[in-house]
């Protein structure tokens, strides 16, 4: 990761306590607005005001629109490396890597507004590489187990779930993202005996 992406993605090391609180701040702010009403078309100030600072304040953490988009994306990518670690550790893989396809396909609709606007940058690929290999840890923990089948890759379970996400989007039904999800589970997971 190149510097620029690197500063954009994460708050200095020396930032005084108000200083990172705001940084927070701003980060959820703006995840909460590019969900609801996509990257585009959510003004900077908006999210300052969203985050309870000035528009100074939005500036100083992030000079561009793009740092910003940048930073949440990595934001999210940093929750899900959290995520996976503690699936990691479960007690039933078949069960972690159902848990970690619910959040895969949460992140999906989330970032994309941010991909869009983000096309070009190195930070994507570098997220990309990390949700993939944590996709491959959890999916060979669960095949270990006997939990999924042997023939199952990390690149198909990624691919389906971001489907899932696009189809469940374009319908009306609330509950339709989680039953097309347990038909993804129900086609990768090995029937118990």
């Amino acid at each position: 990761m190149n510097a620029e992406v690197a500063v954009a993605a994460k708050p200095a090391d020396g930032m005084r306590a108000d200083a990172r609180r705001n940084y927070q701040r701003l980060l959820a702010a703006a995840g909460e607005a590019f969900a609801e009403r996509g990257a585009d078309d959510v003004s900077l100030e908006e999210i300052a005001r969203r985050a309870g600072v000035g528009i100074g304040t939005l500036y100083r953490h992030f000079p561009t629109r793009q740092a910003l988009l940048e930073a949440v994306y990595r934001d999210q990518v940093d929750a899900l490396e959290v995520r996976v670690a503690e699936l990691l550790q479960s007690d039933s893989p078949g069960a972690a890597l159902g848990e970690w396809l619910s959040a895969l396909m949460a992140f999906s609709k989330a970032k994309r507004s941010l991909t869009t606007a983000m096309l070009d940058s190195e930070l994507l690929s570098t997220c990309r590489d990390v949700l993939h290999g944590a996709t491959d840890a959890i999916l060979a923990r669960a095949q270990e187990a006997g939990a999924v089948r042997a023939d199952v890759q990390g690149a198909d379970v990624m691919r389906l779930t971001h489907a899932v996400s696009l189809a469940a989007d374009m319908g009306q039904d609330p509950g339709q993202a989680e039953r097309m999800l347990a038909l993804v589970l129900g086609g990768v997971l090995n029937p118990e005996p």
